[in-house]
């Protein structure tokens, strides 16, 4: 397990855990997360955790043109009232994606912390929001990392009424010129969609 400092560096990821635990410890300031995306890691961790960095073996991604929409959501999609915009309000975003409850997770790993560094990637160009209106309230949405060479980090989504996240994720991705998703890591939500694993090394190709 390699602790991290102040410098602004990670061990090479090969010789991250079986889980995908690569480091743990060092901060969140803009410097360290971009580094950490464009070489394949991402923060995860909770309030009772010290900030672990992790580069799971396989990745879980969505291809684009591999995007998986149902009939019935296709009829949703014509049919709703949605409005969807960009970076129209990145805080209310994370912070309604840090108040959803999960199954399964008694808390949330979106912290204060987290939150803040976040709110400073939006700030400079590197965070991307995706807002999901409805009768001029924000009902869904989602956050990412836009890492500037195709590849788009989503973080997570929310949503406070039915199809309103799964609405903003597809409308995103197909009016998006990106060749590669990162989903992180499996969610049976996002399979339905068309993710797949892929092997960490053919990840990192899409981020060079």
């Amino acid at each position: 397990m390699h602790l991290l400092n102040h410098t602004i560096e990670f061990p090479p990821i090969s010789q991250a855990s079986k889980e995908g635990i690569l480091a743990i410890g060092g901060d969140l300031c803009p410097e360290r997360l971009m580094l950490a995306y464009k070489s394949g890691i991402f923060p995860w961790f909770d309030n009772e955790e010290p900030l672990i960095w992790w580069s799971p073996d396989p990745r879980f991604v969505l291809f684009p043109e591999q995007l998986k929409v149902s009939k019935s959501m296709k009829q949703v999609l014509r049919n709703s009232d949605f409005e969807i915009t960009i970076n129209k309000d990145f805080e209310s975003v994370i912070n309604e994606c840090s108040r959803i409850k999960r199954d399964g997770q008694a808390g949330t790993w979106i912290t204060k912390s987290m939150t803040e560094a976040y709110i400073k990637l939006h700030e400079l160009g590197y965070a991307k929001s995706v807002e999901v209106w409805l009768d001029h309230q924000l009902v869904g949405g989602l956050y990412g990392i836009d890492v500037n060479n195709g590849v788009f980090c989503g973080e997570s989504m929310f949503s406070l009424v039915s199809n309103a996240s799964k609405v903003g994720f597809i409308t995103f991705i197909q009016n998006s010129n990106y060749k590669l998703i990162d989903c992180q890591v499996y969610t049976s939500h996002l399979e339905s969609l068309g993710a797949q694993d892929i092997s960490r090394e053919e990840f990192l190709e899409y981020l060079i």
